[in-house]
């Protein structure tokens, strides 16, 4: 008999599935389209839910099925506080006239997608793995194309779902042909029976295309730059942070625990993948004038360096990859916060012109802009650099010095396209600058948040220190 007291272990998925029916009866409650009190319950349980489960702790539920370690808890943790900055940068959007009635669907939609990720995150099982994959690629096709009526969002959302469609069918045969090889889905018992034939190989390859769509790796990153920019703005900034950090920590939690014995063969895999991700996203970016396809291909290559900690397969990678997480969602949505506070302003412009002479009118907002850019560039004092370094440093450690060297070189690269908007906001002049406005009171706190994040992220030696001793159990 299932032992009931099992499920009360998996604490974070269950306080997150009341959030979610809670906001469920609040929709069909409130009749009005009351966005504001929806947005305020939303952050509220959002923020409950997240202090509630801040403590890092260990579970294992259904035989194995479900196993939560202290550093999964953590990862789960940056997500929610991601999930919560992105609801509260998503204010003046939800004011629309066209998305106030549908604002009960966005907190649904976005919180049922964070729910999968957490079984992604939680899985000792491939079917787990699997069905926490498709609830959270399902309902972020929905988000896509929320604005299906603007911005080519419908476009995006089907050029979304159709590659979530054909990577998925592509990872279930990778995990097909593993539980023909192996006689067992759960990661613990493959471990002996995985002996590296060409069958196995194979099935690694599919396994890894399926993710390499979910984290925008090279060549599995053409839908990026299209859905980004057809998405609205919260829904780009949600899935380049919180989707791609849930990816990667998968990666590299599957690829220890499951194909530790075929080291060799993906260690290959992943170093041509992470040396054509960064190269190729970086050549690209330099190209594009939509600032929100910049974002994209600067998420490709940002992706690039979370999967470097990935190769070095240590619990110093471990570390690394969740404090690069942390950081990189800190910055990217401080830049995706300005991007959205002025689409809302300038009704919908997101060319990068628009920014010329942006200094002049929004100092503030030009500063946090700045400040970002500067950490997604690495560029010390700030906590990008710091990221940057322990990646690396993990990478070197484990012998990969070649990439190393080649992603060290590739940062020159991206820094040269990141300064081109602080180029745009300080140096460039414009005739028709963007007007002096206020963005919201929530919009301004995540600003806030993810300055501060920015800054002292890369001064407290202490919370890197904390992912490496938790990685380290």
């Amino acid at each position: 008999m299932m032992d009931i007291t099992a499920i009360f272990s998996m604490q974070a998925e269950l306080s997150l599935v009341l959030v979610i029916v809670i906001m469920l009866l609040a929709d069909l409650i409130i009749k009005a389209p009351n966005h504001k009190a929806l947005q305020a319950l939303a952050c509220g349980l959002t923020a409950i839910q997240l202090l509630v489960n801040i403590v890092p702790s260990g579970a294992e539920a259904f035989g194995g099925m479900y196993q939560s370690t202290p550093m999964a808890s953590v990862v789960k943790t940056i997500l929610t506080a991601a999930t919560l900055l992105v609801f509260m940068q998503a204010e003046r959007w939800l004011e629309r006239e066209d998305t106030r009635f549908k604002a009960g669907e966005f907190y649904l939609l976005t919180l049922s997608t964070l729910l999968g990720m957490f079984y992604m995150i939680s899985a000792g099982n491939f079917l787990m793995f699997y069905i926490g994959l498709e609830l959270a690629s399902i309902p972020m096709a929905c988000l896509v194309a929320f604005d299906k009526y603007r911005h080519h969002s419908a476009e995006a959302g089907a050029k979304f779902i159709l590659n979530a469609m054909f990577s998925s069918g592509i990872m279930l045969y990778g995990i097909s042909l593993l539980y023909g090889t192996c006689g067992t889905v759960y990661f613990t018992d493959m471990v002996s029976a995985l002996g590296g034939t060409p069958l196995q190989v194979a099935a690694m390859v599919f396994f890894f295309a399926g993710l390499g769509f979910k984290l925008s790796l090279v060549p599995f990153h053409m839908w990026t730059p299209d859905t980004y920019q057809g998405a609205p703005t919260p829904v780009s900034a949600y899935l380049s942070v919180v989707s791609k950090g849930a990816a990667a920590f998968s990666l590299m939690t599957i690829l220890m625990k499951v194909f530790g014995p075929m080291v060799k063969d993906w260690s290959l895999m992943l170093s041509v993948v992470i040396v054509l991700t960064i190269t190729v996203a970086n050549l690209f970016a330099i190209l594009q004038s939509d600032l929100k396809r910049f974002m994209a291909y600067s998420s490709i290559s940002q992706a690039g360096y979370i999967v470097l900690a990935v190769l070095a397969g240590s619990a110093q990678g471990m570390a690394s990859l969740v404090y690069y997480i942390a950081v990189y969602v800190v910055a990217n949505l401080a830049v995706f916060g300005v991007i959205s506070a002025v689409e809302q302003q300038t009704g919908g412009e997101t060319a990068r012109d628009t920014y010329n002479g942006f200094y002049r009118t929004n100092p503030r907002l030009s500063f946090v802009m700045t400040l970002a850019l500067f950490s997604l560039a690495g560029i010390p004092p700030f906590a990008g650099f710091f990221s940057k370094f322990f990646v690396f440093a993990s990478a070197f450690h484990a012998g990969h010095w070649l990439v190393v060297f080649l992603a060290l070189v590739n940062t020159i690269i991206s820094l040269y396209y990141y300064l081109l908007i602080v180029k745009a906001m300080y140096i460039t002049p414009s005739e028709t600058p963007v007007a002096t406005f206020k963005s919201s009171p929530l919009m301004r706190v995540s600003l806030l948040v993810c300055l501060a994040g920015v800054v002292l992220l890369g001064i407290c030696s202490s919370v890197y220190s904390l992912f490496d001793g938790l990685a380290s159990l």
